[in-house]
């Protein structure tokens, strides 16, 4: 089974039902659930779900996204070693090479965002939600 690391705008797709985004990425969830892959978040991801949904959905279905995304995905640590692993690859974005940092110290076989261009020369593999969901489809 792979173990993927789904980003933050792929699991914010599905909670604020962004179109036309929230297909793949629900489909990508579903496979998740249904233990076709194994899905973490980096850990720093979670409070920034929880700040984006408190603002748009308020602070209950916050709360409950939390208690949702524990029950379906694990968790990377984001540790001292995480952060500067991920300011050697000086990328634009600092939030992308934290997330990739912390999808290769999990041992993640992949990260799944919609934005793999943030990723330049990641040590870990990126894929679209699409190209994740074809994946294993084909099991």
């Amino acid at each position: 089974m792979s173990k993927i690391l789904v980003d933050i705008n792929v699991v914010l797709d599905v909670l604020l039902d962004r179109k036309p985004h929230a297909g793949p990425s629900a489909a990508l969830w579903a496979a998740i659930e249904t233990g076709r892959a194994e899905g973490v978040l980096a850990a720093h991801a979670v409070t920034t779900i929880h700040y984006l949904v408190r603002k748009e959905r308020g602070a209950s279905k916050a709360r409950r996204t939390v208690v949702t995304l524990l029950r379906v995905f694990g968790i990377a640590a984001v540790d001292e070693d995480v952060v500067r692993q991920a300011l050697q690859f000086s990328w634009p974005d600092f939030e992308d090479s934290v997330t990739a940092s912390a999808a290769q110290a999990a041992g993640c076989d992949a990260i799944v965002t919609r934005d793999p261009r943030g990723f330049p020369n990641s040590p870990v593999q990126v894929l679209t939600p699409e190209a994740a969901v074809a994946l294993f489809a084909r099991g």
